[in-house]
Order: C-alpha cells, then structure tokens, then sequence
C-alpha cells in the first residue's frame, strides 16, 4: 500500500504539525482531499445532471423500442453521441474516495510504518525499547498493535524522544476523546464513562446521519427525487454501512467521514446551483441555434 498511502500519510502528517491535533488533521484532511477532487466530482455532477435531464427522452426511446433492445441500445446510444454525455463517467469519478479511505484507514491503523514512515528495523528497536519500559500489546488485538505502541510513546515520550529519527509524538486526543478507540470495545463503559465514551458513541451515528443526508441531496439533485427500489436501498444501505464500519474501526475514521459528508452536503448544493444555471444557458442556446438554423 505503499505507492498509494504515502502521498496521503505526508498529507496528514504535515496537518498534524501545523495544528497539533490528530482531530484537526482528520477533518483538514478531508477539507483538503475534496478539494483536490472538486473538477472530478464537479465534471461527474455535470454529467449526471445532464443526464437527468435527457431522462423524459429516454423514457420515449424505451416506450417506442419496447421489446425491441437492440433498436433500444442504438438508440441511447445515437443520444449519448449528440448530447456529448459519456454515461459511465459519473459512476468512474464517484469511486476515487474508495481508495483514500482505505489507505487512510492503513495510516491510522499502522501509524510508526505509514504516517511516520518509519522502517521496520526502526520500529523493531521502538518496540524492544518500548518493552523495557513496560509495554505490552493488548492480547488480540495485533491489528492495532502499532497504535498502542503510539500511544505508549506519546504517555512516555521523555524516554524516546531524540533517539529515533522521525518518531513523532502522536497524540490521538480531540475534545477530551480517545480517537484511536474503537467504539464496540466502549459498550461496557457506556454512559458511565461520560464524555470521552459518549462522544465516541455518537460520531458513526452522527456520520451516518450526514451520510443519508448527502445522498439524500445528491439523489433529489440528479433528480431522482422519485425513488425506485435500488435508489432506496442505496439511500438506507450507505449510512446503515457507516454505522457498522464506525463501531469496528478507530474513531478517527469516524471523524474524517464526518468532515466529508459535511462538506459533500455544501458541495451538493453549491454545485447542483452552479451547474443548474450553466445548463439552463445550454439548453437556451441550443434552441437559438435550432431556430436560426
């Protein structure tokens, strides 16, 4: 994952230094990732909007060439060409977050060897040096051994700092909450551990909420305001998925979702307003152009 975490990991670790918050970090992150992808997404809302807009002349097409699928294919085909639309590219952009997801979650998960890019003879002597003074991984939990490791070191950083090169003093607390917790493995200290458990309690809640809310937004501005069996179950399926992913995985995965859906709903309408008016002005110009033709 090396090829594809290290552009990031650099990305987040130099956020980390200019604000001294992992919490910050996470949603700059997120900030400066949609950012990045802005002309990709805005070219895929372009699309999908003009799409939506050719849907009474495809409903046509279906209703002339019912039964006749190939005529059909030709058909949308012939539109696709005049309208200029490629009808898969909505769907290519919409999956570039895949990728960053997954290897942010490596950053979180393997922060010595990813964020701090350090090699593994160097994490090797962190870790003996580490068990002199009394670290011990937790008992099943290997996935996450580098992020106790981490947070040993920062609870005993007098004793690493200055003898490695590149050790950071990683600091995973955000408004009083522990965001390399996992959120299942704080049922038990529920409600009674008070803010730092309730707050991580909420933020896949809190992120699933914004997730619906963006799809919700996305699907009404593409207008698929009318929803059929697929737009539902994608409309209930992506947040019910954020929910469970966000109790099994670290809470600061939780906190970059969060940062996205937001700035995705912003997105959303700014771009839906945007795109709504330059349409407009297409489609006006191309009736002068029949006229005067």
């Amino acid at each position: 994952m090396s090829w594809i975490t290290a552009p990031f990991a650099w990305l987040l670790k130099a956020l980390y230094e200019l604000t001294g918050s992992y919490g910050w970090a996470v949603i700059l992150f997120g900030v400066v990732v949609n950012l990045i992808l802005l002309p990709f997404m805005a070219k895929s809302k372009k699309s999908m909007m003009r799409t939506s807009r050719l849907q009474p002349r495809i409903t046509e097409l279906q209703r002339r060439h019912e039964g006749n699928q190939q005529k059909l294919n030709e058909e949308m085909a012939k539109l696709y060409r005049e309208e200029k639309i490629n009808p898969m590219s909505g769907c290519l952009w919409s999956l570039i977050p895949f990728p960053i997801l997954i290897a942010l979650y490596y950053i979180i998960r393997v922060p010595l060897r990813y964020f701090m890019s350090l090699s593994e003879s160097v994490i090797a002597e962190i870790t003996t040096l580490a068990g002199t003074l009394g670290f011990t991984a937790a008992e099943g939990s290997q996935a996450y051994e580098q992020i106790y490791l981490a947070k040993f070191i920062h609870d005993n950083w007098s004793s690493f700092e200055g003898k490695f090169d590149g050790l950071i003093d990683l600091n995973y607390t955000f408004l009083s909450m522990d965001l390399s917790a996992v959120p299942k493995d704080l049922f038990g200290q529920f409600p009674s551990g008070g803010w730092p458990v309730i707050g991580i309690m909420l933020m896949p809640l809190i992120s699933a909420a914004l997730q619906f809310l963006m799809t919700r937004i996305s699907m009404k501005t593409n207008g698929n305001s009318n929803m059929n069996g697929s737009s539902k179950a994608m409309l209930y399926m992506m947040p019910l998925m954020t929910v469970w992913m966000g109790y099994i995985l670290p809470a600061a995965l939780c906190v970059y979702w969060i940062a996205n859906a937001a700035f995705s709903c912003i997105q959303e309408q700014v771009l839906n307003k945007h795109f709504s008016k330059v349409l407009d002005r297409e489609e006006t110009d191309k009736e002068r152009q029949k006229r005067e033709a």
